[in-house]
C-alpha cells in the first residue's frame, strides 16, 4: 500500500508539474485553455478537501505543515497516507 501511495503522489506530482509549465510557458492552441481550467478545477477540488479535513479532524488529529500543504497537493493520496501514519 505504500507503494502505491508513493506512485499516486509522482502521478499527481507529474499532473501539477505540467499543469505550471503550461502557466510559465503555454501550450500551443486549445491545449492551454483546457490545462488552464484543469489546473483551476485541480487546485479547487483539493482546496476545499484540505479545508473539510482540517475543518472537520484538525483538532483531533496531530499534523504537520508539510501534513496539511501535502493534502492540498496529493489529495485523496496525502489523506490516505495520513490515515495510514495515524492508524499505525
Amino acid at each position: 500500500m505504500k507503494t502505491l501511495l508513493l506512485l499516486a503522489k509522482v502521478a499527481i506530482g507529474f499532473v501539477w508539474l505540467v499543469l505550471a509549465i503550461n502557466i510559465f510557458h503555454p501550450f500551443p492552441g486549445v491545449t492551454a485553455i483546457v490545462l488552464y481550467i484543469m489546473t483551476g478545477f485541480l487546485f479547487m477540488m483539493h482546496g476545499v478537501q484540505a479545508l473539510m479535513f482540517i475543518g472537520a479532524f484538525g483538532d483531533k488529529v496531530p499534523m504537520s505543515k508539510w501534513e496539511k500543504w501535502s493534502i492540498l497537493f496529493f489529495g485523496i493520496f496525502a489523506l490516505l497516507d495520513i490515515r495510514r501514519k495515524h492508524m499505525m
